[in-house]
């Protein structure tokens, strides 16, 4: 069982998500992105992610005008171009949303596969932006946060799927 609980199978059916779960994961996010810690090396990009989630278990609730919004506050507090994580996050949300249905299908390892390019490709976008406005090269290891973040995936699968997960037990009490 705990293997299919990520899947989804019919013999596993998740409850309707609560849309205060989603706005509260995607601000946790973006306060998570926005703390100041200086240069740390593979801190994941913890908005992108949760985007990820969110737009391939709900691709109706959170969509691309949720991600540029989410981009611009993630720009104002990182004091980054204003658009760069926007621009980013708005890609991102259409490339997910457009794979949401194959991405579904897989287990939490075959989602990683598909997460580790969308999230590759923000920070590329990123990077470009950056380097089109003067920036230089960080390194190879610049990347590496997309990694992270893709092995932070099923942690993070867990947790948003909480909430919606039935109760195993059914008994003659629960309505579900």
């Amino acid at each position: 069982m705990a293997r299919d609980q990520f899947r989804n199978s019919p013999e596993y059916i998740l409850l309707p998500v609560n849309p205060l779960f989603i706005g509260f994961t995607l601000l946790l996010a973006v306060l998570l992105n926005v703390i100041p810690l200086g240069r740390v090396v593979g801190m994941p990009d913890w908005v992108a992610l949760s985007l990820v989630f969110w737009n391939i278990h709900q691709p109706r609730r959170v969509g691309m005008l949720v991600a540029f919004l989410l981009g611009l506050c993630v720009d104002v507090g990182d004091a980054a171009l204003l658009g760069e994580h926007a621009l980013a996050y708005t890609i991102l949300s259409f490339a997910a949303i457009s794979l949401h249905r194959r991405a579904l299908w897989f287990g939490v390892l075959g989602q990683m596969l598909h997460v580790l390019p969308l999230l590759l490709m923000v920070q590329a976008v990123i990077l470009l932006i950056r380097m089109g406005a003067g920036g230089v090269f960080p390194g190879v290891g610049y990347f590496l946060e997309s990694v992270i973040a893709t092995l932070l995936w099923p942690v993070i699968a867990f947790f948003y799927l909480a909430p919606q997960r039935r109760a195993v037990d059914r008994d003659e009490h629960r309505p579900l």
